[in-house]
């Protein structure tokens, strides 16, 4: 078990393969007790050294403070880890990771997918930590992985995801799904499920979503029939007022104000 710990901490995981991971813990500086936890799930923007360090110093699509300031300040612990090819774990390459994987029938989405699962046991372990208040947030690759996470494991009590919410078959239709990593390629996908279709397993739990419609990856016909799905699944359940949903008309692939504000909130308040 990891005890408390003021501030932010180094703190080592490890797979059932043996692979160490390096994972980054921060919270409020006084004495932690029952106090909700965010799996914050890394960006990938081509910058395979960041990883967990995003939780502490942030990327450019990020405003300032960063979120472990901010989750602090909010009286919320949050843990983020090196996914593969990334921070500590980058002396893979992501094309020759996918590859492995795809060959032997897995993907490496799934891979990143388990080691954020595991990270999630973790966290709901330490010392402090009230283990039915834990949600997962996330921007761009962070921000699905967070939501499909969500949409698998009942422990995410909320989620929040900025920047990524796409219908991926008309990303598709329109020839933006390259923009993409190769990391996201699940075969078979697209004839079962749509983007909203997954992110609608997470209703009624409170979900937040930002995009903005300059961003190439979000363009507004594929956000829609997304936003249709998720909102179509939520209505069913009489559970729309748990759906919060931002979009900016003017916003590229960065967070905005609005967006932060959101995040934290659904991080608190589970």
């Amino acid at each position: 078990m990891v005890q408390a710990h003021a501030g932010a901490m180094r703190i080592e995981l490890s797979r059932g393969d043996g692979t160490r991971v390096r994972g980054l813990l921060t919270g409020p500086n006084e004495p932690w007790e029952r106090l909700p936890a965010v799996l914050y799930c890394h960006a990938h923007g081509n910058r395979y050294d960041i990883g967990a360090d995003e939780l502490n110093a942030g990327r450019p699509a990020l405003l300032q403070p960063s979120y472990a300031t901010d989750l602090a300040k909010a009286g919320c612990v949050a843990l983020c880890i090196d996914l593969a090819c990334f921070g500590e774990r980058s002396l893979a390459t992501e094309s020759a990771l996918a590859m492995r994987h795809l060959w032997s029938g897995r993907t490496l989405f799934g891979e990143m997918l388990n080691d954020l699962a595991g990270a999630l046991t973790v966290l709901a372990t330490i010392d402090g930590i009230e283990s039915t208040r834990l949600s997962a947030v996330g921007i761009s690759m962070g921000a699905t992985l967070a939501f499909w996470l969500a949409a698998l494991d009942a422990r995410i009590a909320a989620v929040a995801h900025l920047c990524s919410f796409a219908d991926l078959e008309t990303l598709v239709a329109m020839d933006r799904h390259d923009l993409h990593g190769i990391y996201m390629t699940v075969p078979g996908l697209l004839p079962r499920y749509r983007t909203g279709e997954i992110a609608g397993l997470i209703a009624p739990r409170p979900q937040g979503i930002g995009v903005g419609l300059a961003d190439p990856l979000t363009p507004p016909l594929a956000v829609e029939r997304a936003l249709g799905d998720v909102t179509a699944a939520y209505q069913a359940v009489n559970a729309k007022s748990k759906l919060t949903i931002l979009v900016d008309a003017l916003s590229g692939h960065k967070e905005t104000a609005a967006m932060r504000r959101a995040s934290i909130d659904l991080a608190t308040s589970c």
